[in-house]
């Protein structure tokens, strides 16, 4: 067994867990701080979240059960949970609009190209900032962060169809603000 100190308490971890954990946090430890960050828009923050996201998860480990739930919705409701006991502590609203980065796959866009991403980057962020906090949660995980239709229903606790149809309607509401937009 290896002993690790936590804040709160000792906990033990055996070698293995402890390895197994370091695999898993290099590969979730970038989805969750870009999720963490669409939810904090203060960098610094995002990473002290981040890490307490990481912290919580290795301290409860040993009782992770890959039964029960992926280790990618284990994280995430974490995670969820951690943003959320933030925004409670400190009494501030919760904005979950991401900024979206653009990916074009000109090296070096057009001057006029790099002004129609940046309005429309603008306007998307405007349109989802008037979606509820549930369909901005589930925009946020599933194109942020590619998770499916199960997993985003673990964490939200909603039925797999449920989310479904939240993304379908949704994503009809942003359809629908971009087309009104462009007929002004």
């Amino acid at each position: 067994m290896f002993n690790i100190g936590t804040r709160k308490n000792e906990q033990k971890v055996s070698v293995d867990n402890r390895e197994a954990f370091a695999e898993l946090y290099e590969q979730f430890m970038p989805k969750v701080y870009r999720y963490v960050t669409f939810r904090i828009r203060d960098e610094h923050m995002a990473q002290d979240l981040t890490a307490a996201v990481f912290e919580k998860a290795f301290a409860k480990f040993e009782g992770f059960n890959p039964q029960k739930a992926s280790f990618s919705t284990w994280i995430f409701t974490i995670a969820r949970n951690t943003v959320i006991d933030h925004y409670r502590v400190y009494g501030k609203h919760e904005d979950v609009v991401p900024d979206v980065e653009s990916k074009t796959n000109a090296q070096y866009p057009s001057p006029e190209e790099e002004a129609i991403l940046a309005e429309n980057t603008r306007k998307l962020r405007q349109f989802i900032s008037h979606l509820n906090k549930r369909e901005q949660e589930a925009i946020v995980l599933k194109y942020s962060n590619g998770m499916s239709n199960r997993e985003i229903a673990q964490i939200l606790n909603l039925t797999e169809t449920n989310v479904g149809s939240i993304l379908c309607r949704t994503i009809g509401k942003l359809r629908k603000s971009f087309v009104e937009w462009q007929n002004e």
